[in-house]
């Protein structure tokens, strides 16, 4: 199988387009029926991908087009999950959002709509690889279960260990139920590991009866349970960001907390890490990679500014003195649109962006 994560990569969601956007305004004033709206997706999808291949990315995503936020439309789609609505501060700015706690026994739909998703973008990207997204099991076992006032008010666990068994259960069979779909180059994202070294989140986590430092060691063990049976032709990564919301982030501290117990996870292929801004901290913590590869974060999808490609290869070079130039690939530090309103760039701004990537990758790695 041709290395994946590739040298030149993406984290997987694109800016929305305004035809796009007005669909979805008009399906929710109920001028548009969802048979519409899933066609006018349909016609924005394909068109993104074959943008994506003109650039020459390796790898094509469907921009997570179909979904409201990069998490929650796939964790909805599970059994014994349930939806609120809510209002937010977190991310520095005031807005409406949504939330998932878990409300009864959970496990996977096989009816789960991201499998057909997932089986039309793999038509339309014909020979290049189609890569799926996913959030990683951690998003659930934090938000929808050890931080959820709804979960604590009427818990449906007796016991922690027996969500955790049927949280392993419920992912393993949705790694299965992609690979049978066809996918063999899968990304979790999982950006709940942020609150395991972020001190308001610790506090918080602190609060509702679960020490952080343990928690490092069991997200590890359960993600590493459900990759146990994962197909050896299918390529499996990570990816993970301090959060991006409309340009916003939502976690603060360094890797060095989490670095050790996460890099180890040998399952994976390889670890899309974000390193854009000084936020990021050093490059010290790569030290504890494997043989994956790390995909280095560099070019950031906040700002609209475009790189300097000088730069961006010394800060290769600098990478490349604590794991091996040979491990490292490069990429955007996260997605362009997290969720639907996307984050304070233009799509020409995007495109030009990945565009770089693609460039510096190939004058650092000319052979591949």
């Amino acid at each position: 199988m041709t290395t994946i994560p590739f040298r030149y990569d993406q984290v997987g969601s694109l800016l929305r387009p305004q035809a796009l956007k007005d669909a979805r305004e008009k399906f929710k004033e109920g001028i548009i029926s969802k048979k519409e709206l899933t066609q006018i997706e349909d016609q924005e999808i394909i068109k993104v991908i074959e943008k994506q291949k003109k650039i020459g990315l390796q790898a094509v995503t469907d921009g997570e087009f179909r979904r409201r936020w990069w998490h929650l439309d796939f964790i909805a789609g599970l059994a014994g999950i349930t939806v609120y609505d809510f209002e937010t501060t977190a991310f520095g700015i005031t807005t409406e959002a949504q939330g998932t706690y878990v409300s009864g026994k959970l496990a996977f739909d096989k009816n789960h709509p991201f499998l057909e998703h997932f089986k039309f973008t793999q038509k339309h990207a014909g020979k290049i690889i189609a890569k799926q997204t996913i959030p990683g099991p951690n998003m659930i076992y934090l938000d929808s279960f050890i931080l959820s006032k709804h979960y604590h008010e009427n818990p449906v666990y007796k016991e922690k260990s027996e969500f955790i068994k049927d949280l392993i259960s419920t992912y393993k069979e949705v790694v299965q139920s992609f690979y049978d779909a066809g996918c063999r180059y899968l990304q979790l994202d999982d950006t709940s590991w942020g609150g395991l070294f972020d001190e308001r989140f610790r506090g918080l986590i602190q609060q509702n009866g679960y020490e952080p430092d343990e928690l490092i060691q069991e997200f590890g063990d359960i993600t590493e349970a459900i990759l146990v049976d994962k197909p050896a032709d299918m390529a499996v990564t990570f990816h993970f960001c301090k959060g991006n919301f409309q340009s916003h982030w939502l976690y603060n501290g360094s890797y060095d907390t989490i670095a050790e117990r996460l890099l180890k996870i040998e399952q994976f292929d390889g670890f899309f890490l974000e390193f854009d801004d000084e936020r990021s901290g050093s490059f010290d913590p790569l030290k504890n990679i494997k043989n994956q590869r790390i995909v280095l974060g560099l070019v950031t999808t906040k700002t609209p500014e475009l790189e300097d490609k000088k730069q961006l290869i010394e800060r290769i070079n600098e990478a490349s003195r604590f794991v091996s130039l040979n491990q490292l690939c490069l990429s955007p530090q996260c997605g362009f649109s997290s969720t639907h309103e996307g984050n304070k760039v233009s799509e020409d701004d995007q495109w030009a962006k990945l565009q770089l990537v693609v460039e510096t990758a190939k004058d650092v790695w000319p052979n591949e």
